[in-house]
């Protein structure tokens, strides 16, 4: 089923770190509530990611997220865009829980009387409100990571980017995330390295050194992404040294 809000248009990106090209010539429209991006490590993955949020430029074409530029028009990012980064240490930028919630909202124009209000009140529904005062770093891994997330949504984007969102996350951890995910109604775009991840998605696009090299339904693309990652790693591909 399609989302409600206008999608995300990427007509021949290309994106270079360095003297590297990430991911070239790319072409995507993203329509879709539920989308999954596989690939290996070093596909361009996360770099697509941080194209959609805005946090880098293309070097060619054009990347539109509900008809505006998100890397040039950054007050307008805010309210559709949110992006969870596989390490939370990498998003969190206050010493307690009820600072960093209120960042966000700061941003969007709020008093910080209002957002930390506003902060405490999250905290209550979520039956976390004793976390408040607490340091971010008394926080677990997974707490830290919920605080990411919980981050996001006070903001209210209507679309979400996740970026490996239950890896090096235990067992518990991952059900209580997952559960949440699905509970969401923003359009979620999920990337991955774990065919799991993305199985109940209404699409998978699997990324391959910076192109597509497929994109259906997941029962259509997962088969096939599992039996080359199977081929490949049958061969003994990592034992040369790099030049």
């Amino acid at each position: 089923m399609a989302d409600p809000f206008p999608g995300i248009e990427i007509a021949d990106a290309r994106v270079r770190l360095g003297y590297r090209t990430v991911l070239d010539g790319l072409t995507l429209s993203l329509t879709q509530r539920r989308i999954g991006i596989l690939g290996r490590n070093g596909s361009g993955k996360t770099t697509l990611l941080r194209l959609i949020a805005g946090l880098i430029p293309a070097a060619a074409g054009t990347v539109r997220v509900e008809g505006f530029d998100p890397y040039t028009d950054r007050r307008a990012a805010l309210s559709a865009i949110g992006i969870l980064f596989q390490n939370p240490d990498h998003q969190i930028l206050f010493p307690t829980v009820e600072e960093e919630l209120a960042f966000g909202l700061a941003q969007k124009g709020l008093s910080q009387a209002e957002a930390l209000a506003r902060a405490n009140a999250a905290l209550q529904v979520e039956t976390r409100g004793h976390w408040a005062k607490a340091p971010v770093t008394s926080l677990s891994q997974g707490q830290r990571h919920y605080l990411c997330l919980m981050s996001i949504l006070l903001m209210a984007p209507r679309t979400i980017l996740l970026d490996e969102p239950l890896a090096g996350l235990d067992l518990p951890t991952q059900t209580r995330l997952a559960r949440r995910f699905a509970s969401l109604p923003q359009r979620l775009v999920t990337i991955t390295h774990d065919p799991a991840t993305v199985q109940d998605c209404d699409r998978v696009i699997w990324l391959e050194n910076g192109r597509i090299a497929a994109d259906g339904l997941p029962g259509e693309v997962i088969p096939d992404f599992t039996a080359e990652m199977t081929r490949i790693g049958a061969e003994d591909a990592d034992a040369d040294l790099a030049g």
